[in-house]
């Protein structure tokens, strides 16, 4: 385990996460990665994580002060009781817990194996269920948890079926953890992005074939175009934010308008 340690002087006023800290798994790359940066901009101090201790420095590096990237394998149990033990030790509470590692594998149901099951399941159900379960200690009052679902778990994508029923179970974690959590003011929400281009989503295909992913990706978002990690980033600074505080429960799709048609 790694720790980039960075400065705390980001008070500043009209910033909209000022002061508050962060943390944002599976911040290595893509939309983690984008919503870490947005985070740092408005204020917040973050915590980032991921499984690849060299892509993880540097993305630490690249997003400059104020940040710091801990090793972590968000479907290791272990791993996470060291990244909250680090996180209390420095700073003592989370306000705004993003659990967004997670990943897929295509393939037709005649293709799936028990190992690409297991793996999709442990990281985007397992992993997300025990981010937040070993957070809540840390929780501050009034928190925000943000969970990132996806349009696929209610228009699921040819040869992603194991990775759409993954994302449909985050969403109906949401909805349970909202009942659990409402007395204390923690605020559970569901980011589903559309198609966004992002590493993990070229790497979907072989090389050569991405410009051609995108275009089919293209031809289902009544906008025309698929996502910028950027552009979910904004999204995220939204749910995080106080502006947002009435805002529980709800699927928050930034997708172009694919899963309204």
């Amino acid at each position: 385990m790694t720790t980039v340690l960075a400065e705390d002087n980001v008070q500043a006023a009209g910033k909209a996460l000022a002061g508050k800290v962060a943390l944002v798994t599976g911040a290595s790359t893509g939309i983690g990665r984008a919503i870490a940066e947005r985070f740092v901009a408005e204020g917040a101090h973050v915590f980032i994580t991921g499984r690849r201790q060299a892509e993880l420095d540097a993305a630490a590096a690249e997003i400059g002060s104020n940040v710091e990237a801990i090793r972590t394998d968000s479907s290791d149990l272990a791993d996470l009781d060291a990244l909250y033990r680090t996180i209390e030790q420095r700073k003592g509470r989370i306000d705004v817990l993003v659990a967004n590692a997670g990943g897929g594998v295509a393939g037709p149901l005649a293709e799936v194996t028990e190992e690409v099951f297991d793996k999709t399941f442990s990281t985007n159900v397992k992993g997300v269920l025990f981010t937040v379960q070993k957070a809540l200690p840390l929780l501050a009052a009034n928190a925000s948890v943000i969970l990132t679902g996806s349009t696929s778990s209610l228009r699921p994508t040819l040869g992603l079926g194991v990775y759409s029923a993954s994302k449909a179970a985050v969403r109906n974690l949401a909805r349970s953890w909202i009942i659990e959590l409402g007395a204390s003011g923690v605020r559970v929400n569901v980011l589903s992005p559309g198609p966004t281009k992002t590493p993990g989503l070229l790497g979907l295909v072989p090389s050569g074939q991405e410009q051609a992913l995108l275009d089919e990706a293209t031809a289902g978002v009544p906008l025309g175009r698929v996502g910028d990690p950027a552009e979910i980033a904004n999204a995220a600074v939204f749910l995080a934010s106080d502006q947002a505080s009435f805002v529980n429960g709800i699927e928050f799709f930034v997708d172009g308008g694919q899963a309204q048609i």
